[in-house]
């Protein structure tokens, strides 16, 4: 693996499952060293933290007192039920959280039995409770699309001008339906932030967000920038091939 220093965080450059095991280490790490009472560890939606989730399942990486002492969560949800396959959470529980056996009551996913608003406020309220007033996750996964979005941030998003300095929100995304996400306020708050992107798919836009001009509102994943001595990025040759 390679690394380097960039104005988005720390950049590093290797195989995937050398990244996906990089991943857990960050993360252990982050629990060894952290003082919360409760630690927090959101994950994020899309097909490599799926891939990510059978591949710590089937390695058993992580460690046990993290298993049964941390407490998992996602940083962004659609508002679909959690037995959906489209549910960031319930992907999260079905392959890697069920598998570990990580007690329920460590399970908090958004409460999308609640209309949008109420969701990130009953969340907003759960968390503020777990992680404690004005703090974030202690470890937030992210993933970035080929359009350069992040958590639920998409191109032109409302949040990325004013999130109202709240941690979490909801908001309706055109062609994508309501989501309920962390805001750029929440990721401020946060401790470690780990990026995972792979494939040769991510290459234009990873080139956007770090050599490109500063505009999140068309490259969303350029917010991190206000947080970027907390974030690392995790990238494989293909998505970096144009770095």
């Amino acid at each position: 693996m390679t690394e380097q220093t960039t104005d988005y965080g720390r950049l590093i450059v290797g195989a995937k499952e050398e990244l996906f095991a990089k991943a857990v280490e960050l993360a252990v790490a982050e629990h060894a060293g952290t003082k919360s009472k409760n630690f927090t560890w959101a994950f994020t939606g899309g097909s490599t933290p799926q891939d990510w989730y059978r591949w710590v399942a089937s390695t058993q990486a992580l460690p046990a007192e993290v298993v049964a002492g941390a407490h998992f969560t996602v940083s962004d949800e659609r508002h679909v039920p959690l037995n959906s396959d489209q549910s960031n959470f319930g992907n999260a529980e079905r392959l890697l959280l069920e598998p570990l056996g990580v007690p329920t009551e460590h399970r908090h996913p958004w409460v999308v039995a609640y209309e949008p608003p109420a969701a990130a406020e009953a969340y907003r309220r759960t968390m503020m409770i777990l992680a404690g007033p004005g703090k974030g996750y202690d470890v937030c996964f992210l993933g970035m699309g080929d359009d350069a979005h992040t958590a639920s941030f998409f191109p032109g998003s409302p949040l990325l001008e004013d999130d109202g300095n709240l941690p979490f929100a909801s908001l309706d995304v055109p062609g994508k339906g309501p989501r309920l996400t962390i805001t750029p306020a929440g990721l401020r708050a946060c401790g470690l932030i780990v990026v995972m992107t792979l494939g040769a798919g991510k290459a234009e836009a990873l080139h956007r967000v770090m050599r490109g001009p500063f505009d999140p509102s068309k490259a969303p994943s350029q917010i991190l920038q206000t947080c970027s001595d907390r974030v690392v990025w995790l990238v494989d040759e293909a998505a970096a091939a144009k770095l």
